[in-house]
């Protein structure tokens, strides 16, 4: 039990409002456990400044220093780090140091039924009620009735904290709530809904059509170099930060099977990132082909450049808002975007009239989906174009 000391995972929490703290792991490296660890960091919000990487393949030792919140949950954090690490799998006994994507336990998933009075705002609150609660939203559906009400259907993907939903939703939206339910449902309800053919067939024509359009930068620098080392390649990177930045690159080193050896990212004056990253293949080997060289980098060069799509359409009469990000191999999504999409529509005083989350399969990528129906009534707020700039950034985590 030795292994679940307070060792593997340390967390140095900043004095001065506005310092990084420092998150130290030290536990038995596997292939994808930067992009895990990130992954956990990106839905506790948590701003990566800087980080170091050192692994000889079976001990890995990684330093983040981050920008957290005020109500940043850093004991819980630490526990969630701990979980995804390898070192929790060993001590309690599993026969192999880790279990693989596909062979891991899904979590149980339950239906929240709720109905309640429309205001301007409301599903950022019932949104951040869930993230509190460590809940991911799996699936929603969600309809504005003519007489002002809101039918809520959302697939929790957890169910440690379940029961008590209820009292953080009454808390939050008040007398507001007029009707509620939860219950566990079966795999048949669970499965994800695939986006509509006609639907998806739009937006990626759309995003096509405008591939210049909402980048997080024009200028990403990504160079290959096979002399500095014997043993590794060096992905040297030059770009923008954005939210989640390290998350992109980790999860696409992830869907690759490439094992990162050494690295060190840092952010320089303008929001500027360097990223100096010495990797090998499954088999430990360099990457010598040219052709595996030109796929990881371009690979790279989408994810860094769009690392979500943002696109507002218009539906007939109405305007729709249209947000899609690739989707892990694993076939975990990306944290918080529904959480995002509400807070920045909330922040322009933008009323949601329907919203729907589903998947749409592209070549061999798999994208998650949400559409967001604008509530036109009373004419938008704001321009259409507004609303696609602050769901952007919110996104990005330029605001």
């Amino acid at each position: 039990m030795g292994i679940l000391s307070d060792d593997v995972v340390i967390i140095r929490q900043s004095e001065k409002e506005g310092d990084p703290s420092v998150i130290t792991i030290n536990c038995p490296d596997k292939t994808g456990l930067g992009c895990d660890l990130c992954r956990i960091l990106l839905f506790f919000g948590l701003n990566i400044v800087r980080g170091d990487v050192s692994t000889d393949g079976r001990w890995c030792y990684l330093v983040f220093w981050v920008i957290g919140k005020p109500n940043t949950r850093w004991n819980l954090l630490k526990t969630r780090l701990v979980e995804a690490s390898p070192a929790f799998a060993w001590a309690f006994g599993i026969s192999r140091c880790y279990l693989s994507d596909s062979e891991s336990q899904p979590p149980d998933l339950f239906l929240l039924k709720l109905a309640c009075s429309d205001r301007t705002g409301l599903l950022y609150d019932v949104t951040e009620v869930l993230y509190k609660l460590e809940i991911n939203i799996e699936k929603v559906k969600i309809s504005t009735t003519p007489d002002g009400k809101v039918m809520d259907l959302e697939l929790l993907g957890t169910e440690k904290r379940r029961h008590e939903v209820y009292e953080y939703l009454r808390d939050a939206i008040g007398d507001a709530m007029m009707s509620y339910d939860i219950e566990l449902v079966s795999s048949e309800v669970t499965a994800r809904s695939p986006a509509s053919s006609s639907f998806a067939e739009t937006l990626f024509s759309s995003l096509e059509e405008h591939p210049n359009g909402l980048q997080t930068s024009s200028s990403v620098s990504i160079a290959v170099d096979n002399s500095l080392s014997r043993a590794h390649t060096l992905i040297q990177i030059t770009c923008q930060d954005h939210k989640g930045l390290l998350y992109d690159i980790m999860r696409t080193f992830k869907d690759f099977n490439i094992q990162i050896s050494y690295g060190r990212f840092t952010i320089k004056r303008g929001k500027n990132c360097e990223i100096d990253l010495f990797i090998v293949q499954s088999d430990g080997r360099k990457i010598l082909d040219s052709s595996k060289q030109d796929a990881l980098v371009s690979r790279l060069r989408a994810e860094l450049q769009q690392p979500l799509r943002v696109v507002m359409m218009n539906r007939g009469p109405d305007t729709e808002l249209l947000v899609t990000n690739p989707v892990e191999l694993s076939g975990k999504g990306r944290p918080q975007v529904f959480y995002d999409i509400a807070l920045a529509l909330k922040k322009i005083n933008t009323c949601i009239f329907s919203a729907e989350i589903g998947r749409h399969l592209t070549g061999d990528r798999e994208w998650e989906v949400y559409k967001v129906l604008i509530n036109e009534e009373d004419s938008l707020p704001v321009s259409r174009s507004k609303i696609e700039e602050q769901v952007w950034s919110t996104l990005m985590g330029w605001e």
